[in-house]
């Protein structure tokens, strides 16, 4: 069940088995893949001379060496491995494939060989890109990836088959054949499910192989949860998502001041770099003190001028610098983010949003004194609404998480009114009401499990996830939902009736109500957070035996959530 571990057994097969040096062909949608899990360094090693485009027409005839090709198969991509095998650049030809091919496609491969120089074609399901251990997502970014189409009932008929195949990828990798539960509150989801039943019907040899196990597969909403991808996150890798953003791996700190060149842009993955994985969900306060340690080692690590008084001291030296050079690129990397990130949250002042966010959140809707809460926090929130050092994107946000908390609240008027005083546009204006329609017509993501959408400080310390040290709870009672429908999941409490079985895959399938589970992958439609992959990890880590994966069609920090509601209304659905 670790989906970093599945792409890079698939990638060491493919650039191992053929010897000698050889060329790697990509597409768009595998340089992805390939780049999150492979290191320059592994490839150099796998003999990989060069790496480039299946559809650059402008390389060299080299006919001495071998040639990769990974790719998903599609039609734009078989078209360039067509034309390629007519027109032939190297000696041997390899064609892998992230997911499952058409017998019309290999009718055409086989055509396109006429120099007879293809040596083997093979389906490697990694059509997803690996993230964390345990956590992935199909790339489906805006604006090549709409979700929807009319109404927010319909999928867009091309980002649902992506979404099929790119999960039903997932559970392949994994050696796992679902035993597949949605959401019924949620049509996507349902729909999702059917289309995803119908694939293994008709590619049964696959999820039948004796090498498969099964597994629950989970399909929800984001359209349940839309609290959590608005809240400012106070966990390494979740925190740099939210205020820097991470794309495909990369951070971008170019607009930094005084940022050295080769900082401008930095990488970060729990693969390849051990500070980052041992940290990535630590809190911010926790975090300054593992960087100084880091720092310390560092220093130690670090020989000086004393220390190279003799040969064998050199020697040492020269069979530690490699090392000791990548420790130190590694302390620069993390000292710049956190220094951008500890700027950040003191100009625009986000430890005082956030308190009021999670208040807001957290608000329990059922408490008696319904209209005195609503009045104080609906005064926090004005506070901020009215202070000059808040950013407007903090105040947006704010407003729109009180109407999410009370869309009928007299306030909002007010509240509007003092966005546009702060230059928030008219647009974004708008928005505000449409979030709250993207909301209300799918039910909560918990409402199966007998626990609130939202969890007060008295329920969070009564869960699994015990708070987080060095940052006061009032910056972190926000659970989100998902937590509680896993623990209700796998401790076999989730209903049947809130998170049907699809028909065949239920109790003589697999998992009947009251049984626990083991292996989970749970894909969110609409995209995950990083936050939510937090909670997966931990609840992995204090369940024995239970192993839990994961899964959307994108990872959402606030702006980009917000801008899927936004294409969605502008571009694809009545308003």
């Amino acid at each position: 069940m670790n989906v970093v571990q599945a792409a890079q057994g698939y990638m060491a097969k493919m650039v191992g088995e053929p010897a000698g040096m050889k060329v790697l062909l990509l597409d768009p949608d595998t340089t992805s893949t390939v780049s999150s899990v492979c290191t320059q360094s592994f490839l150099l090693a796998k003999e990989v001379y060069l790496v480039d485009r299946i559809g650059n027409k402008n390389r060299d005839k080299m006919a001495h060496l071998k040639c990769v090709c990974f790719c998903r198969p599609t039609q734009e991509s078989i078209a360039h491995i067509i034309d390629e095998l007519k027109a032939p650049k190297y000696g041997e030809y390899y064609l892998y494939f992230s997911n499952v091919l058409k017998k019309l496609q290999v009718e055409k491969l086989a055509e396109a060989d006429e120099h007879e120089l293809v040596r083997e074609v093979q389906e490697c399901f990694a059509d997803y890109l690996a993230i964390n251990s345990d956590l992935f997502t199909l790339d489906m970014d805006l604006p090549a990836w709409p979700l929807y189409a009319g109404t927010l009932a319909d999928w867009d008929a091309r980002a649902l088959q992506r979404t099929v195949d790119g999960l039903a990828s997932a559970c392949l990798a994994l050696k796992k054949r679902p035993v597949i539960r949605y959401a019924a509150s949620s049509p996507h989801a349902k729909r999702l499910a059917h289309e995803l039943g119908y694939l293994m019907q008709q590619e049964k040899p696959l999820f039948e192989a004796r090498t498969m196990t099964p597994a629950t597969v989970l399909i929800i909403d984001r359209r349940a949860d839309p609290v959590t991808p608005l809240l400012n996150q106070w966990t390494y890798q979740a925190m740099v998502h939210e205020v820097l953003g991470i794309h495909h791996g990369l951070v971008d700190l170019s607009l930094v001041d005084g940022i050295r060149d080769d900082l401008k842009t930095v990488v970060l993955a729990a693969h390849d770099d051990q500070f980052y994985a041992t940290n990535m969900y630590a809190n911010f306060g926790d975090l300054g003190v593992a960087i100084k340690a880091y720092l310390a080692e560092y220093q130690r690590r670090t020989p000086n001028k004393a220390a190279l008084e003799s040969i064998a001291d050199m020697k040492k030296f020269v069979d530690e610098y490699p090392e000791v050079r990548r420790l130190a690129g590694n302390v620069s990397k993390h000292v710049a983010l956190t220094s951008e990130l500890s700027r950040i949250v003191d100009t625009e002042r986000l430890l005082d949003v956030s308190e009021v966010e999670q208040n807001v959140a957290c608000a329990d809707t059922s408490a008696p004194a319904l209209l005195r809460s609503d009045e104080a926090l609906a005064e926090s929130v004005a506070a901020k609404l009215r202070d000059p050092l808040v950013s407007g994107e903090s105040k947006f946000k704010l407003a729109v998480l009180f109407a999410l908390h009370n869309p009928r609240s007299p306030h909002l008027a007010s509240f509007k009114q003092l966005l546009a005083d702060s230059a928030v546009s008219p647009m974004k204006l708008d928005l505000m009401d449409r979030v709250v329609r993207y909301a209300t017509t799918v039910g909560p993501a918990s409402a199966a499990t007998g626990t609130s959408a939202t969890t007060g400080l008295a329920q969070f310390g009564k869960t699994v996830m015990r708070g987080l040290k060095g940052v006061e709870n009032v910056y972190t009672q926000h659970v989100p939902p998902l937590h509680g429908v896993l623990e209700a999941l796998v401790r076999g409490k989730l209903k049947e009736t809130a998170y049907p079985f699809l028909e065949g895959t239920g109790a003589s399938n697999g998992f009947p109500e009251g049984v626990r589970v083991n292996d989970v992958i749970v894909f969110m439609v609409g995209g995950t957070t990083f936050e939510e992959a937090r909670f997966v990890h931990q609840l992995s880590a204090s369940v024995p035996g239970v192993r839990v994966v994961l899964g959307g069609n994108t990872v959402h920090n606030s702006q980009s959530f917000l801008k899927q509601i936004y294409d969605a209304f502008a571009q694809r659905v009545a308003s």
